[in-house]
């Protein structure tokens, strides 16, 4: 049984649950890694109640343009940023710098069965709010914290941001063009993948330990680092530095396999990612040229990796005759796969996408309906529910503190009045 659901103040329901349904979450990061990993467990049922500094709140509601606008069409203070990460969440503002404040916090977690906060090393504790002490307080609790370089090691008090992970990481060294190239240099990829990847990597780790904490009655600290992330997903360009490759930047091109790249064509680019020599033929025999399948340069994927140069001039010479959709549409009546380079506008438009449901509509109080990007989970018996827009900052803190807490309105009023929440 959960924590929260031996709580007689306000136990998540579980009628038309999602498979969280009885889980509770504190949430007290901000920016993106963390706000991640909280949407995805309330995506899956669970209760998320974020707490926020009042006045201010998360700081990606101020990072914009765009802003959400309201129903008049003017700017909101909350960005399209802010919206990406913090939906199915009650926002609480609270000022924990204040003892009442802590004491607030430090009671909501003892009613929750999860904490995630990405503060620097050791700046919670002087508030009490440390995993040491909250794991004192509820010894059930899962504490992940989430950090640039983690809570041990020489780096461990500095701060960390995904732009220096991708760097510090390895990962902007096999990212761009050839040296040698126009344009050649490190390249950041355009979304902050290291943030999202810790907040996928801490969503995982978070299920894993409320499945132990349910056979073991104890909680644990989960210790996340952008940088363990970002080393990790290095993958296979990790693993060929390990056994004697060298990773380097090679533009759209793949070091492990070939042809799999960006190709032009008569109207654009398109791209091809042939994976195995089965698709290889297929693909030369499709486009009339199926002595390359037998090329002894070619034959293989090792002949061809050491062939590269010259398959891929051939394979150049020959896409530009036509234009993508033709293209397109022969490579996949024979089992080659391919596709455009489509603008974030195209992706939108995508049948496929569409098909997938991949855009969904909220109710926003302040805004009317919204679009927002779908979780890509999809559950049979358990399907991930939208309950709640982006939240206002403290658009729930008296309901939370009446809900959760069992505090009467007097007692919501006095804190109000004395700065504490907002």
């Amino acid at each position: 049984m959960s924590n929260s659901s031996k709580k007689a103040a306000g136990a998540p329901s579980t009628t038309g649950a999602g498979a969280l349904s009885h889980i509770r979450v504190l949430d007290l990061s901000r920016v993106l890694a963390g706000p991640w990993a909280s949407q995805t467990l309330g995506d899956l049922g669970a209760e998320v109640i974020k707490i926020e500094r009042p006045g201010r709140g998360d700081d990606t509601r101020l990072w914009g343009p765009p802003f959400l606008k309201d129903r008049e069409g003017a700017d909101t203070r909350d960005s399209a940023y802010y919206l990406c990460a913090n939906r199915n969440k009650r926002s609480v503002a609270v000022d924990f710098t204040t003892p009442a404040g802590q004491a607030l916090v430090r009671e909501l977690a003892t009613r929750c069965d999860v904490v995630v906060e990405n503060f620097k090393v050791g700046s919670l504790a002087q508030y009490g709010l440390d995993h040491a002490s909250l794991l004192a307080l509820n010894p059930r609790l899962v504490y992940c914290s989430i950090t640039g370089f983690g809570q041990t090691g020489p780096y461990a008090e500095r701060a960390g941001y995904d732009f220096l992970m991708q760097g510090m990481g390895g990962l902007m060294s096999i990212t761009g063009r050839a040296d040698g190239e126009e344009g050649a240099g490190p390249v950041k990829v355009g979304v902050a993948l290291t943030d999202i990847l810790t907040g996928l990597y801490a969503s995982t780790a978070i299920l894993a330990a409320l499945q132990s904490r349910d056979i073991t009655g104890v909680g644990q600290h989960i210790d996340l680092a952008l940088l363990d992330v970002q080393v990790a997903c290095l993958a296979n360009q990790g693993m060929n530095h390990l056994y004697g490759g060298e990773p380097r930047r090679m533009g759209n091109a793949h070091p492990n396999t070939v042809p799999y790249q960006d190709f032009p064509t008569q109207d654009g680019f398109m791209i091809l990612a042939i994976g195995n020599d089965g698709q290889f033929g297929n693909f030369c025999r499709a486009v009339g040229h199926a002595q390359w399948a037998d090329d002894a340069r070619f034959r293989t994927n090792a002949d061809r990796i050491a062939h590269r140069t010259e398959l891929i001039a051939l394979m150049r010479a020959l896409t530009v005759t036509r234009p993508t959709a033709e293209w397109i549409a022969l490579f996949e009546q024979v089992g080659v796969p391919c596709g455009p380079i489509n603008t974030i506008a195209d992706v939108f438009e995508d049948p496929q996408v569409k098909a997938r449901g991949t855009q969904i509509r909220m109710t926003h109080p302040v805004a009317g309906e919204i679009p927002l990007v779908a979780s890509p989970l999809r559950m049979s018996h358990t399907p991930v529910q939208y309950r709640r827009a982006p939240p206002l900052l403290g658009q729930d803190t008296r309901d939370v503190l009446a809900d959760v807490m069992g505090m009467a309105p007097e007692a919501i009023a006095d804190l109000i009045q004395q700065g504490v929440v907002a």
